[in-house]
């Protein structure tokens, strides 16, 4: 007879991931990301509620390893390299947010008489926003490189470097280090274990990841990877110091091999599940008791800690020269108190220490208001763009132009040129193309440090941001001849297209998107080509299918043409000329010819050729009109243009510049 084991803590277990799982499943139908749900669940199955998992000494011990995991996974996608172009943002902005929350709230705390060490720490409390949710959110909505991405991610990597000091520091805010010495000691054990870690993985790490690598056993490769991290755990915990230093030392070190991608996509597994106990933990803390009986005390502090962040995140941004509405954006989307927080209260409380030293009540009006923030983020992301286009139409968006206002003083007297909005993968390469083929270009770019890099380079740039007239008026949209939307930013395209499409109506202009279904949308508002990313991906893996089965490339090329003009509709309308294409015409003719599109509502439509006088009044000539399928060259006076026919000029800019007035709609309203 087989006797049955008892598994201490089985019915927790079981309890912890049913209810996690059902809630992360209704998050999902409701379009939330899924740590809302493992808060939501921790408090439904706490002490404090159903009583589901009456103790938490397993939950805390799995808590443990899951800030472990996270500050690993965190330092393994902590790239040097990657972050360069947004060092300034990542110093001075994180640095100014971090900062100056933390000074604001010691200050305001001084005036109840909390001590200045318990008010540094409450500060530090609310300083630190949500990694885990935010970047979860812009990577869910595909917005991770968005100019509000990027920023919010600079500020972001500040706050989980910070992380790391304040941790060190809770011992020495709660008074367990007598003395200066002690103080140092802590700081230079600290070093020395950055040091020696890195130092000795330079030489040991890279090698035994390549050699366990060789073997092709992803088993294999993933102990390696636990053992490295735990391990570096353990020698931090020797040392006395911080475990999440330990952690992030482990992931910073394996982010320098050339393995650390595979790395991160074996670790992230046990990380989803190990977090998941995290925040589950997290959300057992709250006692529903004080929510019912301090509701009023709860909303209060949480509106003020929004603002507090928005006003502050937003104002570093400011400074950096970045505009009111990509700054308050950003400033939103972090206005919540993050995971990172509750490492800090864990570790605060292991030495005695609560949130503005009101004890159990301080703790609990913590985790109250951090949860409540935390579950409304989603909206905040959401309402941020709405916020930053209402700020940007009061007085507030001189501010970020002040800040920069140098940059955009930038002139030239450029004709016939191409206009590159955003600065980057995309607009670099077609930068460099204009650069080497000869034909004049401007670059229009948000980011300081990326025009502080086009002018080191003697690149044409204007700082700004290309959704306001006067930074496109200052890139010459009157004579520009095309106009490429290559940012990342897809909330800014209609409205560039609306101002550039309004005031040069012969521009071509070619606009980036990720999605087909974007494409009708953009080019109902005026844009020329759309090319949207999802589709010329298939295009490309289309080609390398057909390429690999020795298929010749005439008939590649036919099929590529056939599912463009049927499925991929970006070529849908243009005029198959050589002088329309985007890098060609470096002769005097090529610069002067355009394709212009003939509008519903422009004063051309009903009239011929002849009653416009475009050769006579405007010495510009008509050398071809495709209407629909049909290419008329050479069309005589009495040709009468109709809305959709796109008519292939040649002729000077200024003279494209003077006959605007015929291809411009008027405006609604």
């Amino acid at each position: 007879m087989v006797l049955a084991v008892e598994l201490p803590f089985l019915n927790e277990l079981v309890a912890l991931f049913l209810v996690s799982v059902g809630i992360a499943y209704l998050c999902y139908r409701l379009n939330l990301v899924p740590i809302v749900g493992f808060l939501i669940a921790g408090v439904i199955i706490g002490p404090n509620a159903l009583a589901l998992v009456p103790d938490q000494e397993l939950v805390d011990i799995l808590a443990e390893i899951g800030v472990i995991l996270l500050l690993f996974t965190i330092g393994i996608e902590f790239s040097l390299e990657k972050l360069n172009r947004i060092r300034k943002a990542i110093v001075i902005g994180g640095g100014f947010q971090v900062a100056v929350t933390t000074l604001v709230v010691v200050g305001l705390l001084s005036f109840f008489e909390v001590s200045l060490n318990t008010s540094i720490y409450t500060g530090f409390l609310v300083a630190l926003s949500s990694t885990a949710i935010v970047l979860g959110l812009f990577a869910q909505r595909k917005e991770t490189d968005t100019p509000t991405g990027q920023l919010s991610l600079a500020v972001l990597i500040f706050q989980d470097l910070a992380i790391v000091l304040m941790v060190l520091l809770v011992p020495i805010l709660a008074g367990q280090s007598e003395s200066g010495y002690d103080i140092f000691w802590i700081l230079g054990k600290a070093a020395l274990l950055i040091f020696g870690v890195i130092v000795l993985a330079r030489r040991v790490v890279p090698w035994i990841l390549e050699k366990v690598a060789k073997t092709r056993s992803q088993e294999l490769f993933l102990l390696t990877v636990v053992a490295f991290c735990f391990g570096t755990v353990a020698l931090s915990s020797m040392a006395n110091v911080s475990l999440a230093l330990g952690a992030f030392l482990a992931g910073l070190v394996v982010s320098e091999s050339e393995f650390s991608e595979q790395a991160l996509s074996e670790i992230l597994p046990l990380r989803t599940i190990f977090n998941a106990v995290f925040f589950v933990s997290v959300g057992m803390l709250l006692d529903l008791s004080y929510v019912l009986e301090y509701p009023l005390l709860l909303l209060g502090i949480a509106v003020f800690v929004i603002l507090l962040k928005l006003i502050i995140t937003s104002a570093g941004l400011l400074t950096l020269g970045y505009p009111v509405r990509i700054a308050a954006a950003s400033g939103l989307a972090l206005a919540q108190i993050g995971e990172f927080s509750f490492v800090l209260e864990r570790a605060g409380r292991a030495a005695g220490m609560s949130p503005a030293g009101m004890g159990e009540l301080g703790s609990q009006i913590f985790i109250a208001v951090s949860v409540l923030l935390m579950i409304g983020t989603p909206f905040m992301l959401n309402a941020g763009p709405r916020l930053g286009e209402l700020l940007s139409r009061t007085p507030l968006n001189k501010l970020g132009e002040d800040a920069k206002g140098k940059q955009t003083e930038y002139k030239q007297n450029l004709e016939d040129h191409v206009i590159i909005i955003g600065y980057g993968p995309a607009g670099r390469h077609l930068e460099q193309v204009l650069h080497e083929t000869g034909i004049p270009y401007v670059v229009i770019e948000m980011n300081p440090d990326s025009v502080e890099e086009m002018r080191e380079n003697d690149i044409p740039a204007i700082y700004g941001d290309a959704g306001r007239f006067h930074i496109l008026e200052k890139a010459g949209i009157d004579k520009a001849k095309m106009l490429v939307i290559a940012t990342n930013d897809p909330s800014a395209s209609p409205r560039i297209i609306r101002i550039a499409r309004h005031h040069n109506p012969t521009l071509q202009i070619v606009v980036r998107t990720r999605y087909l279904s974007d494409v009708d949308q953009l080019e109902n508002l005026g844009a020329d080509n759309v090319i949207p990313e999802e589709m010329e991906t298939t295009v490309r893996i289309f080609s390398q299918v057909l390429g690999a089965y020795m298929v010749p490339q005439y008939e590649i090329d036919d099929h590529i043409q056939t599912l463009r003009a049927h499925d991929y509709e970006i070529m849908r309308g243009s005029v198959q000329e050589a002088h329309l294409m985007v890098l060609q015409g470096l002769d005097e003719e090529g610069l002067h010819t355009r394709g212009v599109v003939v509008r519903e509502g422009a004063p051309v439509v009903g009239k011929t050729l002849q009653e416009l006088q475009l050769r006579n009044k405007y010495n510009l000539t008509v050398l071809a009109v495709k209407r629909d399928d049909k290419t008329i060259g050479n069309p005589v006076g009495d040709f009468k243009l109709h809305p959709g026919d796109r008519l292939v000029m040649v002729g000077l800019a200024e003279r494209f510049s003077e006959c605007a007035a015929l291809f411009r709609v008027p405006r609604e309203g």
